[in-house]
């Protein structure tokens, strides 16, 4: 499964947990088709609640090879329209380079805008005491890294700011 379907899968994994049923045709084409195992199965119907078996379905398919996301939409036939969502949220997604050869799906009004102070803070907030394995990654040196807490030794939501501000 390419980069770009991963981040739709994704980005509808909440909408597909409002609306799909795991137990019709969904999983059994999935299984005739080679993308799920009998093990694949039993671990989805061991799950107690249809958004449980829904998410571990979704945890599946983005391990499971190229194929995977397409059989997928071919299995939503008494779903079609889940599957207009899955393409037209696929449509809005373009891919840009990243470090390499990796990918990632952003979406395109996301890339034309500046974050706002608020959403900052809100990432701040969500990373926490993750943040330094995030920036490391984005180039800045564990020195960079050093000076951001000394300056800020109390609050690590404040450590975050800096770093994306500056």
């Amino acid at each position: 499964m390419d980069a770009r379907d991963k981040q739709v899968l994704c980005s509808l994994r909440l909408e597909l947990c409002a609306e799909l049923l795991v137990e019709g045709l969904v999983v059994q084409y999935l299984y005739q088709e080679g993308i799920l195992t009998e093990n694949h199965i039993q671990e989805i119907r061991s799950q107690v609640t249809n958004h449980k078996k829904i998410m571990m379905l979704l945890h599946i398919l983005l391990t499971r090879g190229p194929n995977a996301s397409e059989t997928f939409l071919e299995s939503l036939q008494e779903f079609p329209w889940v599957r207009d969502k899955h393409e037209a949220k696929s449509n809005e997604v373009i891919l840009t380079g990243h470090k390499g050869d990796e990918k990632l799906g952003i979406l395109q009004c996301t890339l034309k805008t500046l974050p706002t102070d608020q959403q900052l803070s809100k990432l701040a907030r969500r990373l926490g005491p993750e943040w330094e394995h995030i920036v490391l990654y984005l180039g800045l040196t564990n020195n960079d890294i050093y000076c951001y807490k000394a300056n800020h030794s109390y609050n690590v939501q404040s450590q975050i700011l800096s770093v994306f501000i500056s």
